[in-house]
């Protein structure tokens, strides 16, 4: 079974690949790799909250660059941005929560807000919120903006259900797990395709979390033990395998163009 058909790449101008079923197991894949490759970084590593940010933010601002440049939608430079905007998209909560004692109700609640003025002010612009036409620079910053914002959002509202509501991390996937699962129900049976999408997209963030830190977290705070460094490794392995083949896809839509 291909999970990344050539539907990876609908359109040479849009900028964003089709939404299929690879498209949400990388996306919930890089979800957990932020989790866990930031929780490694600035605890295992050493490194702090303080240079994990720097470093991390330095090289999303280099991926993001590229991404805006590129022509077409390419793999391999998509999803790395995604994977360091789900590192940063940590790194903010964890430094607003840990470093400044903002609290997980606030911090959710403001992201929240930023997430629907930022909508708000897409859909003023552009008269829709559509991912199947990211190809302009407004409509492409505005998806960038949006994705940064929801990653933010879902890691404070993760934090929030399996640690300060006391939720814990199995629960925590259930929980965000039966989300999903409702929202796809709703979009099988007629509800509005886009604003389906972003709610399953904001609610993939807290499940991906969740599941980070039930495979990384020790048997002591109900975790399975398995590390920051060991989950970072085998998840990024996988989504390095799914990204070869929708880079593969997209090479063979772009030799067909002429043809066609």
């Amino acid at each position: 079974m291909n999970l990344l058909s050539n539907k990876e790449m609908p359109s040479l101008l849009n900028k964003v690949p089709e939404v299929t079923l690879g498209f949400w197991i990388i996306k919930v894949m890089s979800t957990t790799v932020g989790e866990t490759v930031a929780d490694y970084l600035a605890v295992d590593a050493g490194f702090g909250q303080a240079l994990t940010a720097s470093v991390m933010g330095a090289l999303l601002a280099i991926a993001l660059i590229m991404q805006l440049r590129a022509r077409r939608y390419v793999p391999w430079m998509y999803w790395l941005t995604v994977v360091l905007v789900s590192v940063v998209g940590t790194q903010i909560t964890d430094a607003l929560t840990d470093g400044m004692g903002v609290s997980l109700y606030l911090s959710a609640a403001a992201f929240a807000a930023g997430l629907v003025a930022i909508f708000a002010t897409w859909f003023w612009n552009e008269r829709t919120l559509s991912i199947k036409a990211i190809d302009t620079r407004p409509r492409e910053l505005f998806y960038w903006g949006a994705i940064l914002c929801t990653f933010a959002l879902g890691t404070a509202a993760g934090d929030l259900a399996t640690e300060a509501l006391g939720l814990g991390f199995q629960w925590g996937v259930v929980a965000f797990g039966a989300l999903i699962a409702l929202t796809a129900l709703a979009f099988f049976f007629g509800a509005n395709m886009v604003l389906t999408f972003w709610i399953a997209y904001i609610l993939t963030r807290p499940l991906g979390a969740a599941m980070g830190d039930l495979l990384s977290q020790s048997p002591t705070y109900g975790g399975l033990g398995l590390g920051a460094k060991l989950t970072s490794i085998i998840f990024l392995v996988v989504i390095v395998g799914l990204v070869a083949l929708a880079q593969r896809n997209a090479r063979q839509a772009v030799a067909t163009v002429p043809a066609q």
